[in-house]
Order: C-alpha cells, then structure tokens, then sequence
C-alpha cells in the first residue's frame, strides 16, 4: 500500500497503530517527513513514537482536519506538500541570538519549539561569547543548550565552562598513532544517552549515532591547521571533567567535547533529556553544533 492508494480509494483510513503492519506506506512516510525536516533518518519502516510524533507535527502544521490515522487528506498532502512553513525566529544582539543566526547563515539545523533544545560548542569563549586567546589544555571553551520557545526568541538556558579539545597529555601522546582528535567545527548528528569511562563511569552523551569528522594533531602543535581529516565513530562522547582547575585539563580529553564540572555536566544531560524527543525516542540522536567564537 502506498500513500497514492489512500488518496484514490478516499474513504480509507489507516490507524497509527497499524502503520508498522503495512512497511512500503511506512517508509514512504518517512520519506516525506525527512524531505519536510521533520523526522532524522533513516527511512527504515519502523514507524515509532519517533516517526508517529512527526507525523503529528506535519497533521498539524497543514491543517489536514484528520487524528490518529491516515487518510485521504494527509495523504493528499503529504504527496504534493514542497515545505512547510517556517517558524518566526526573533533574532536580536544579544549572544543566543548571534549564534542561532549563525547556525542558520551556515543552514545548520535549528531547533523550534518549547521542548526541543540545541546543543552548542562555542570554541575559544568567555561566558559572555567574546573571544578568548583559547590557550592550550584550558577549560575555555562553553558547553551550551539553547532553547528557541513559541515566542521565537532564542534562550540560553545553559551556559557551561568546557573545552572542546583535546588536553596537553593525549596530544604529546595520542590514543591514535594519526594524532589526537580535535573535531572540525560542524554541525553533526551523533550523539545518544549512554555512559562515558571505565574507572568513574557516568552518564553522558556517547558518540553512538553517527559519524564525526575530526583534525588529526600528529604535528602535537595544539592547532588544526594543516592537519588531515579523518571522518567515523571515534567515541568523541560529551562528558564531565571530573572537577578539574580552570587551566588544567590533563586526561579529561583525548577529543571530546567535555563540561569541566561534574555537577554543571549533570545539570547539562537533566536538561537534554527533557526533549520530546528523546522521551519519546530513548535512543534518539542528538545534534551538537561545534562554532569558533571568532566567527560570531
């Protein structure tokens, strides 16, 4: 069955519930929903609460008239809707603001609505967003979750000391013979809730869901540039930095993306783990958005 045979038979409804019975109309859903930027990938026809909640999301926003099912209408439209519109995004001066307006300048995905949140790296940063000479094996960068509610208006709702790169001990003598990893700045989708170390294990976000592209330091300079590229799962996870000083990050980082402080990092995964997404979903895969703070 596909959408096409909903649209002419007209009076055929099919149930959310049953969605998963009937697997070519399934992923022809999910098709569309990821054309439309609702749903993350794959199209695989397991039409979950991941899948369902989106579905919903599209029922609404075009005004189909129909609930818990498919018909002839949310076929009709799902079929021939080239976009949705798009949510009105207050942008002003302040640093949320700068950053979402970057985020959308390099067509990054940004995140609208009340219970969706948009993880953050900001490289080389002071609390307030201005550059700082990003010293090697500091804690200067900011861990950041910002939140764009119904109103528009975006909102730092954390805002945490971090690095996101690599301390002085694993770039003199990486875990990978290519170099210590340091990521590229990018937007990525790899991230789920998992737990991070051996010796002190705790909850984090583990680099299970995707790929990350990272620079290759095997020159030990400290920096990316002309360094390789080397893209794949390389465990660059989001964790905490055991309470380490400000200007020492030591064996907290071989290449992640890491909070300095452990009750800060806990605050940090309380926050995520409020996404609708995850809740529906609690494998779902987190985008985190990695930016040079000279840029903004």
């Amino acid at each position: 069955m596909k959408l096409q045979d909903i649209f002419k038979q007209g009076d055929l409804k099919v149930d959310y519930d049953v969605l998963n019975d009937y697997h070519e109309l399934a992923v022809q859903v999910q098709v569309r929903l990821i054309a439309l930027d609702l749903l993350n990938p794959p199209a695989d026809g397991k039409f979950g609460p991941l899948s369902t909640q989106a579905l919903i999301d599209f029922q609404r926003l075009t005004n189909c008239g129909e609930e818990s099912f498919i018909g002839k209408m949310t076929a009709k439209k799902l079929i021939e809707c080239k976009g949705l519109p798009k949510p009105e995004i207050k942008q002003g001066n302040d640093l949320a603001s700068r950053i979402i307006k970057y985020m959308l300048s390099k067509k990054y995905k940004v995140f609208v609505g009340n219970d969706v949140y948009n993880i953050v790296y900001l490289e080389g940063a002071n609390e307030d967003g201005t550059p700082n000479a990003d010293t090697p094996n500091y804690f200067n960068d900011r861990r950041m979750v910002i939140q764009i509610g119904a109103n528009g208006v975006p909102k730092i709702i954390g805002n945490w000391q971090g690095t996101t790169e690599p301390g002085r001990p694993y770039t003199v003598n990486p875990m990978n013979s290519k170099g210590a990893a340091r990521v590229a700045f990018g937007q990525y989708c790899a991230w789920q809730v998992g737990s991070h170390g051996r010796s002190r294990p705790h909850e984090a976000l583990v680099q299970t869901g995707g790929p990350v592209t990272v620079y290759r330091d095997f020159n030990k300079d400290f920096r990316r540039e002309g360094d390789k590229l080397d893209t794949g799962y390389f465990g660059i996870n989001q964790h905490h930095g055991y309470d380490l000083p400000a200007n020492n990050v030591s064996t907290a980082s071989a290449g992640c993306l890491v909070g300095r402080k452990i009750a800060e990092h806990r605050e940090f995964m309380r926050i995520i783990k409020q996404d609708r997404r995850y809740q529906a979903n609690s494998r779902y895969v987190f985008y985190s958005t990695l930016i040079d703070a000279r840029e903004l």
